[in-house]
């Protein structure tokens, strides 16, 4: 039986909105007894909306449910998912999945986090969402003889990252490749992308 990477999609979206969570990305690795999976979630759209009212308010940054935010990052890089969110999903899930057979074999661990602060960008929407971070990208085939770029998300549009290289120092081949301080990336060439915490 081959694992169905889309149905666990399903299964963990289904499971994550029961908990105003969404799914971030998940990924199956390893082999033998030390299968797992991983899946990454953070609060909803409309829960991370009222967690960054609260702490625009002061009501929660520096207590046990968010510990003091480091200086310049913004909220909205935060996922809000507590250790309770996480393991409260785990049980669902786990339990959706044991039931509905979805992961070949028996042994396998079930890991839950948030993504992180240099969680990893990969639709559409995380690239609208996060405009103006500092993000780091790969692409399959170099642009402008390289592979590798680091800098702020200054829009995406039509498919195209529009990342503004002045923002970081650049270095390597990349400091050579920069011809200019502004570099076009089709979102389809992008292999990894990822959030740069700024500090």
């Amino acid at each position: 039986m081959a694992l169905q990477m889309d149905e666990i999609r399903a299964l963990a979206e289904r499971v994550a909105a029961s908990h105003h969570l969404e799914l971030v990305d998940l990924e199956f690795g390893g082999g033998g007894k030390s299968r797992a999976l991983r899946v990454f979630v953070e609060k909803d759209q409309a829960e991370r909306k009222k967690l960054a009212e609260r702490v625009a308010f002061g009501e929660v940054e520096g207590t046990d449910e968010l510990p003091a935010l480091p200086k310049g990052v913004p909220v909205e890089l935060l996922s809000g998912v507590t250790h309770e969110d996480c393991a409260a999903f785990a049980v669902d899930f786990g339990t959706l999945l044991d039931v509905e057979d979805v992961v070949p074999g028996a042994e396998y661990t079930l890991e839950v986090s948030s993504p992180g602060l240099e969680r990893k960008l990969s639709r559409a929407e995380d690239f609208e969402r996060f405009a103006e971070s500092l993000i780091k990208v790969k692409t399959f085939t170099p642009v402008n003889g390289n592979r590798m770029w680091t800098g702020r998300l200054i829009g995406f549009e039509g498919g195209v990252l529009k990342i503004d290289l002045a923002a970081v120092k650049q270095k390597g081949k990349a400091k050579k490749a920069a011809a200019a301080d502004l570099i076009e990336i089709e979102l389809k060439n992008v292999e990894k992308a990822n959030l740069v915490v700024e500090i």
